[in-house]
């Protein structure tokens, strides 16, 4: 029997990395799409993604999105700082880069309607929905409707947010249950040897494994 293909848009962070665990442990065939949107953290970010899809013996392919300009966020644009603090604080915001999302989530869609893949898979949940308007539910609820509508005669996979309404402790928790390497994963937005340990990202990422009561592996800088 023919395996069901999951394509999933992966940064090899924390969140995505649980998504390949999740998919692969439901039997699905991975297919990561990683994309290089010049991102200050891009070099550590996609060194993680490729790791990750080795680990798991996935399909991977790595995007340049680097001729298109994304200027005024702290991601993309070196005259911005990357904050430090909780995702919940306004500061945050500077992080957005806007469109990222549907931009990223479009072309897996493509890319998983031409290979006539099964399912198409973000990892958004809900500690982003404070900063990110592309990663609250109205917004997974549009790009479905859109979907169907552009790939209306043609195939067309179905669109998946498993995590979209769980917390990133929950996420962590799930990520023991599942052995996802989180080892192997990148999170800091700061993009240096070592996770900054003060980020928005990294500070979340601190608090997952302790509210979830397990051993973080991540070596911080602070």
């Amino acid at each position: 029997m023919k395996k069901r293909v999951a394509v999933l848009c992966f940064s090899g962070g924390m969140d995505s990395t649980t998504l390949a665990a999740y998919y692969r442990d439901a039997g699905y065939r991975l297919g990561l799409l990683s994309f290089d949107y010049g991102q200050r953290h891009g070099h550590r970010e996609i060194e993680a993604a490729r790791d990750v899809a080795e680990y798991y013996k996935a399909d991977h392919a790595v995007l340049d999105l680097t001729s298109i300009n994304f200027p005024g966020s702290a991601l993309t644009d070196p005259e911005v700082d990357v904050p430090d603090g909780h995702y919940a604080e306004e500061s945050m915001k500077i992080t957005v880069v806007p469109n990222r999302n549907a931009i990223m989530a479009n072309i897996a869609i493509g890319v998983a309607s031409a290979y006539k893949a099964d399912v198409v898979a973000l990892g958004i949940h809900a500690g982003d929905h404070a900063v990110y308007p592309d990663c609250r539910p109205e917004f997974v609820r549009a790009l479905r409707q859109c979907m169907v509508h552009a790939l209306k005669g043609f195939h067309t996979p179905a669109l998946e947010t498993p995590f979209i309404n769980i917390s990133k402790t929950e996420i962590a928790t799930r990520a023991a249950l599942l052995d996802a390497p989180l080892h192997l994963s990148w999170s800091c937005y700061k993009g240096g040897l070592l996770h900054c340990g003060t980020c928005g990202t990294c500070t979340e990422r601190k608090e997952a494994f302790k509210n979830a009561g397990l051993t973080d592996p991540t070596e911080y800088a602070a």
